[in-house]
């Protein structure tokens, strides 16, 4: 018991030196000791570093995660040591969505059917997010945290107690010279002199020794950054793996929905071609290369000039002396019926017009097959 109370009454009267160091050395009565320039700027690149990495750490997270709310619940379920539950990414939510959509509507009708294309991208583009998220937690959020709760927390645990040997050692130094300035009128306080010198003596090889260690730590950020910059280098790449992922599914898509250029394309279940009045001609004129249109045969064979589109019979109708075109399919179509030609993406057909026929519609050839093809599929070649 007395040992405890002397040990108490010995910390408690350190702690009172430091605090009256400290507090002279605030109001410029005493003097402090001063690390070397070289020192300070590895005390400076370590701050500089901390602040840095915090910033970035949590924007990311920010990135990777908008929701707040998600952010915290993740952020318990880490304190707890326990496992994050499995969420729902937004686009696989929103694939969830338009697949009971289409069921209520009808998987068999255009608007079902383009509702479960569009969901099944949806839920490809939220599986890899979720690839990506796991992916950048690991690679890049982890070493960050790492660093900021394992290397910075024992660096400034090693600060702290160079700075009360910093006061110790300022305070043994201010000791010192009162007993100096003492023993200068009395030649009795030649021991006090001697005492101070000797904690003098310790408390500078303390000192020493823990700024030794505290530099050796400061100098191994320069490890930190060359750690965090390969984590930097993988982040990247699972950004560039995740963003070019989305752009093929969207391509995909595109291709499968009759996209191009922002035209829209009229039902390829139709059993007639979409009416002008949905798709004016200036709207896929504008959309196309500025080339000469195809020209109007006249006069077809076998065929009246005032033909309906609704009953045309491409294989009644023989392809005019002049005017046809070459043509190259961009995109997949398939044929919704008899009268139509399915095309394969970057194969050459023959085009040409017929009178009476929608401008958003051309006759192809391709051999001995002919039929009905929408103009948006095609590139019209010089």
């Amino acid at each position: 018991m007395d040992f405890n109370v002397k040990k108490l009454a010995s910390d408690a009267g350190v702690f009172f030196s430091r605090a009256m160091q400290f507090t002279e050395e605030k109001l410029g009565q005493a003097e402090k000791t001063e690390l070397d320039a070289h020192f300070e700027n590895l005390l400076a690149r370590a701050d500089c570093t901390k602040n840095w990495t915090e910033k970035i750490l949590r924007q990311t997270e920010v990135l990777l995660q908008p929701n707040p709310s998600a952010r915290v619940e993740e952020f318990l379920y880490e304190k707890l040591d326990r496992k994050v539950p499995s969420r729902v990414t937004n686009g696989e939510l929103l694939a969830q969505y338009m697949a009971e959509a289409a069921n209520d509507f009808g998987p068999g009708t255009p608007y079902g059917k383009t509702l479960i294309k569009v969901g099944e991208t949806q839920r490809r583009l939220g599986a890899a997010e979720r690839d990506f998220i796991h992916s950048a937690s690991i690679n890049f959020l982890t070493p960050l945290r790492n660093f900021l709760e394992g290397d910075w927390r024992t660096i400034s645990k090693e600060r702290r107690i160079l700075q009360n040997r910093r006061l110790d050692l300022d305070a043994c130094k201010a000791r010192l010279k009162k007993a100096k300035a003492a023993e200068a009128k009395a030649a009795l306080w030649s021991d006090e002199v001697e005492k101070a010198e000797h904690e003098l003596r310790l408390t500078q090889t303390e000192f020493d020794r823990q700024a030794e260690v505290t530099r050796l730590l400061l100098e191994g950020i320069s490890s930190t950054h060359v750690n965090h910059l390969r984590c930097l280098h993988e982040f990247v790449e699972s950004q560039t793996n995740y963003y070019a992922q989305c752009y093929q599914y969207m391509l995909d898509l595109q291709k499968q929905l009759g996209r191009f250029s922002g035209t829209f394309v009229g039902n390829a279940e139709s059993t007639s071609p979409p009416p002008a009045a949905t798709s004016p001609p200036a709207v896929a004129a504008a959309t196309l290369p500025a080339v000469p249109t195809i020209p109007v045969v006249p006069t077809i064979v076998g065929v009246p000039n005032t033909v309906a589109e609704s009953v045309l019979n491409p294989n009644e109708v023989k392809p005019p002396a002049s005017g046809t075109r070459k043509a190259r399919v961009l995109y997949d179509y398939e044929a919704a019926d008899s009268t139509e030609l399915a095309l394969l993406a970057d194969e050459m057909i023959t085009v040409y017009s017929l009178p009476g026929m929608d401008p958003d519609w051309l006759i192809g050839e391709r051999g001995n097959q002919k039929g009905k093809v929408p103009v948006t599929y095609l590139e019209l070649l010089s």
